[in-house]
C-alpha cells in the first residue's frame, strides 16, 4: 500500500510538482541577494536615532519598515507627492528604489497560485499535499531499501534511475516535508481556516492632544534596536488624536505624539510566534541560508520525478503481453509473479510459453492477485519472485504473505517456489525464501526445493527449468532471451594464455575500444563509461542468450580486459579463448554497482582465486593513489595459472598494491585462500577492525570458505561476515 501512496500522486502531480518546486527554488535567492545588497545598521542603533535621521532628510516621513534581511524602507509624503526608497541606515539616506523587484512578484504569484487567484492557492496547497505524501511514503520505502534508519545512508545498488532516485529522496526528504507542511499552514491561514489571534492593543482614546515631542525623548523608541524592529508609523499630520504605532519582534504598542509616554501595548501570542516562524521557515526571509538549503533540496523534486518516471516506464516495459494466457478458473498450472522493476515478468512469459507449448494450461499473474478460491482447478503453483531492499515483497507481491498466512487449509496443489536476486546484496532472494519457508510451515507441498537465480542468468534458468520438467514429467527447455542493449563490436588486440600444464586453459583477453558518439560520450552509453567490476556481455556466435565475465579495466586504462576459463562444452567460452588478435566479438556493458572498491582511503582486503582475479586486478591497476590494498590470491600452480604475475609485482613497485599473499591448491603443501586467510588471522582482523573492506570475487565454494574462515578470524572481535556485509563492507561476485 505504501507504493501506491507513493507512486500516483507523484505521476499525477508531477507537472504542478515541478513549477511548485522550480519557482519555490528560485524564490530562494532573492533573500539572499537582498541579505547582501541591504545596508546593516551599525549595532546598538536605536530607532529612536535612525527615525531621526531619515526625519531630517525626508521630514513628511510617514513609515519606516525593517524587513528581516534587514533592509530598512522609508515611505513619505511630500507636498501631495508620495516616496519612498530603501534607506543607509548610517545617513538616513536613501541608496536604493524600494520598487519590488518585477520578476520576484512574478515569481511569488505563479508559486503561490498560478495566476488564478484563489482557485489557484488551492491547487498549489494540493500540490504541496501531494508532496507531503510523497515525502512520507518515500521515507518509509528507502528505510524499506536501506534495512532501517542507522544504514540510512548506506551505498546503493540497482539500476541508475532507481539509484538516483533514492539518493535524491534521501537528502532532500527532510526540507521537501518542512516546505510542504509550511506551505499548507499558510494557505489554510490565508483562507482563515486557524485561528485568529488579538495580539494588537485596543487603539487608545485617552491621548494627550499634544503634539511634536521629539522622538530622542521617547524612551521606548531610544530603548529599543533597530534590529528589533518591524515597523514604526508616524502621527498623520494635523490630527492631535493620532498616535506613533511601534511593532517590534516582541508586539505592537501605540505611544503619545505629545509625551512619548505608552498608550497601550499587547505583546505577541505563541500563536504569532508560531505563524511568523512558520513564514521565515517556509520564504527564508530572515533565515537565508535556511532558505537557500531549502530551494536547493527543492530542486530534487525535478530530479525525483524524472527518475520516477523512468522506473515507473521500466515496470510497465517489463511485464510483456501474455498470448494464449488461460483465466484463473481453468488453468491447471499458475505462475504467480512478485517483481519490482518487471524484468521477472520476462522469465514469467518464457516458462508461460514452453508450458503452454508442452500441452498445459497456464495462467501468469501477480503474486498480489493471489486467491485459492479463484484456481479451482490448479494442480501446481509456480512463484517467481523478486526481492525489494532488505528482503521485502516487490511491488507486484504486495499483500500475498498476508493471504497465504489467512488460510486454514492449503490448496492440495504443490508449489515450486524461484527467487531472482544479486548474490552481492547481503540478504540474497529473501523474500523469495521467506515465501517457500512460510508455505512450508503451512503444510504446502513443495513441487521443487527453493531454487534461486543470480542476476537474470539464463543458464540458471534454464537449470531450474529442467529440474521443473522432470518434477512434471515432460522435457522443459526454457530458452529465455533477455532485452539486450545496443551491442558493440570489439577487437582483440592481445592474448595471454595460461593454465595448459593444468589442463585449464584460461586466458586474458584485451579488447580495443569501440569508436563512441558524442551522445554515447554526453550520456555515458555504450562503452563510453565502465569501471573494474562491471560485466562484459559477450553474446557467442549460434546464440542470443549473452555470458557475463567480470571487467579487469576501467575506461580510463584504454581497453576492455576479461579473464576466460575454457568450460567443458562451453559456448561462448571456448569461442573466446580460441579468439586470435584482429578477431572481434559481439558484446555490450552490464553496471555491476555493488562490486566497487569505493572512494574511500580505508584498506581494501582483495580475495580471489582463478580467474576471479580479473576484477581485483583491474581495481589495483587502477589504484593510483595508493590505498592500501592486501591481494589473497588463490591458483593451482604458479608455474601455470598466476594471473597477472609480472604485473603485480610492477604494481607493487608503483605502490598501487600494498601486500600480496598466494594460495596453491596442486603444490608441495596445498592450501587454498581461506587458509591464506587463516595463517594471517591476527593482521587480517587488525585490518578490519580498522575499517577495511573486503571484496571477495570466484567460485562458490571459494567464498563459502572465505565465510567460515573471516567468521573464525572475527569472533573474538564480535565481528562476523553477516555484520560486514550490513555495513556495506564486505561484497562479493561469485560465481
Amino acid at each position: 500500500m505504501i507504493r501506491v501512496f507513493h507512486r500516483w500522486p507523484g505521476l499525477l502531480a508531477l507537472a504542478l510538482l515541478a513549477i511548485l518546486t522550480l519557482s519555490g527554488a528560485a524564490l530562494s535567492v532573492f533573500p539572499v541577494a537582498e541579505r547582501i545588497a541591504a545596508p546593516q545598521a551599525e549595532a546598538g542603533l536605536s530607532v529612536a536615532a535612525l527615525a531621526t535621521r531619515i526625519q531630517a532628510l525626508y521630514p513628511g516621513l510617514e513609515q519606516i519598515r525593517r524587513a528581516p534581511s534587514g533592509r530598512i524602507t522609508a515611505y513619505w509624503f511630500v507636498d501631495g507627492t508620495p516616496g519612498a526608497a530603501v534607506i543607509d541606515p548610517a545617513t538616513g539616506q536613501g541608496v536604493a528604489s524600494a520598487d519590488p523587484n518585477r520578476f520576484e512578484r512574478w515569481l511569488i504569484k505563479l508559486h503561490r497560485s498560478l495566476f488564478l487567484g484563489d482557485g489557484g492557492r488551492i491547487a498549489m496547497a494540493a500540490g504541496a499535499a501531494a508532496m507531503l505524501i510523497l515525502a512520507l511514503s518515500g521515507v518509509g520505502l528507502v528505510r524499506r531499501r536501506v534495512g532501517g534508519w542507522r544504514r540510512w545512508f548506506a551505498p546503493l545498488r540497482g539500476p541508475l534511475s532507481g539509484r538516483l532516485h533514492v539518493e535524491v529522496a534521501r537528502v532532500a526528504v527532510a526540507g521537501l516535508a518542512l516546505s510542504s507542511v509550511t506551505a499548507l499552514w499558510m494557505t489554510a491561514a490565508t483562507f482563515e481556516m486557524l485561528p485568529v489571534s488579538a495580539s494588537i492593543p485596543a487603539f487608545p482614546s485617552d491621548v494627550s492632544g499634544q503634539t511634536g515631542v521629539p522622538l530622542a525623548a521617547i524612551d521606548l523608541l531610544g530603548q529599543t534596536p533597530v534590529r528589533d524592529v518591524r515597523a514604526l508609523s508616524f502621527p498623520s499630520p494635523g490630527d492631535a488624536t493620532d498616535v506613533f504605532t511601534l511593532k517590534t519582534d516582541q508586539g505592537t504598542g501605540y505611544l503619545d505624539q505629545g509625551t512619548g509616554a505608552v498608550l497601550g501595548w499587547a505583546d505577541l501570542s505563541g500563536w504569532d510566534r508560531l505563524d511568523a516562524a512558520i513564514y521565515r521557515l517556509h520564504t527564508g526571509q530572515g533565515a537565508v541560508l535556511l532558505g537557500l538549503v531549502l530551494g536547493v533540496m527543492a530542486l530534487g523534486v525535478p530530479a525525483m520525478g524524472a527518475t520516477g518516471v523512468l522506473i515507473w516506464l521500466a515496470g510497465r516495459r517489463g511485464r510483456p503481453r501474455l498470448r494464449g494466457n488461460r483465466s484463473a478458473a481453468q488453468a491447471e498450472t499458475i505462475v504467480l509473479v512478485g517483481s519490482e522493476g518487471g524484468s521477472t515478468w520476462g522469465f514469467a512469459a518464457t516458462l508461460h510459453r514452453a508450458l503452454r507449448d508442452a500441452g498445459h494450461s497456464v495462467h501468469v499473474a501477480p503474486m498480489s492477485g493471489f486467491d485459492p478460491a479463484r484456481h479451482a482447478r490448479a494442480r501446481r503453483f509456480v512463484v517467481l519472485a523478486a526481492t525489494y531492499g532488505d528482503g521485502d515483497a516487490p511491488a507486484s507481491a504486495k499483500g500475498f504473505l498476508e493471504r497465504l498466512a489467512r488460510l486454514d487449509v492449503v490448496p492440495d496443489a504443490a508449489m515450486a517456489v524461484l527467487g531472482f536476486g544479486d548474490r552481492s546484496f547481503p540478504d540474497y532472494c529473501g523474500f523469495a525464501r521467506t515465501v517457500a519457508a512460510r508455505a512450508q510451515a503451512k503444510g504446502w507441498q513443495m513441487l521443487l526445493p527453493l531454487d534461486t537465480v543470480d542476476r537474470q542468468s539464463p543458464q540458471e534458468f534454464a537449470r531450474w527449468g529442467r529440474a521443473l520438467g522432470q518434477a512434471l514429467g515432460l522435457e522443459l527447455e526454457l530458452a529465455h532471451v533477455p532485452v539486450l542493449p545496443v551491442r558493440e563490436t570489439l577487437t582483440l588486440v592481445s592474448r595471454r594464455d595460461y593454465g595448459a600444464q593444468m589442463q585449464a586453459p584460461t586466458a586474458i583477453l584485451r579488447f580495443a575500444l569501440p569508436r563512441m558518439t558524442l551522445w554515447q560520450r554526453l550520456t555515458g552509453r555504450g562503452f563510453a563509461r565502465f569501471d573494474a567490476g562491471d560485466l562484459l556481455g559477450v553474446v557467442p556466435s549460434g546464440s542470443a542468450i549473452p555470458r557475463f565475465y567480470s571487467l579487469a579495466s576501467a575506461r580510463r586504462d584504454g581497453f576492455a580486459e576479461i579473464v576466460v576459463k575454457r568450460q567443458p562444452s562451453g559456448l561462448c567460452s571456448a569461442q573466446l579463448t580460441q579468439l586470435c588478435p584482429g578477431q572481434t566479438v559481439t558484446a555490450f556493458v552490464r553496471r555491476n554497482p555493488g562490486f566497487k572498491p569505493g572512494k574511500g582511503r580505508e584498506p581494501l582486503i582483495l580475495i580471489g582465486a582463478g580467474t576471479g582475479i580479473g576484477p581485483l586486478a583491474g581495481f589495483i591497476r587502477g589504484n593510483a593513489r595508493q590505498r592500501p590494498i592486501h591481494l589473497y590470491f588463490g591458483m593451482r600452480h604458479p608455474q601455470s595459472d598466476f594471473l597477472y604475475g609480472n604485473d603485480l609485482g610492477m604494481w607493487r613497485a608503483q605502490g598501487r598494491l600494498t601486500r600480496l599473499q598466494t594460495a596453491v591448491s596442486r603444490g608441495a603443501k596445498p592450501n587454498h585462500v581461506q587458509d591464506a586467510l587463516r595463517a594471517e588471522a591476527t593482521e587480517v582482523a587488525r585490518l578490519i577492525r580498522g575499517g577495511a573492506r573486503v571484496m571477495v570475487c570466484g567460485g562458490r565454494d571459494m567464498a563459502a570458505g572465505v565465510v567460515d574462515a573471516l567468521t573464525d578470524i572475527l569472533k573474538p572481535s564480535g565481528l562476523t561476515p553477516i555484520t560486514l556485509k550490513a555495513e556495506g563492507r564486505y561484497v562479493e561476485d561469485v560465481y
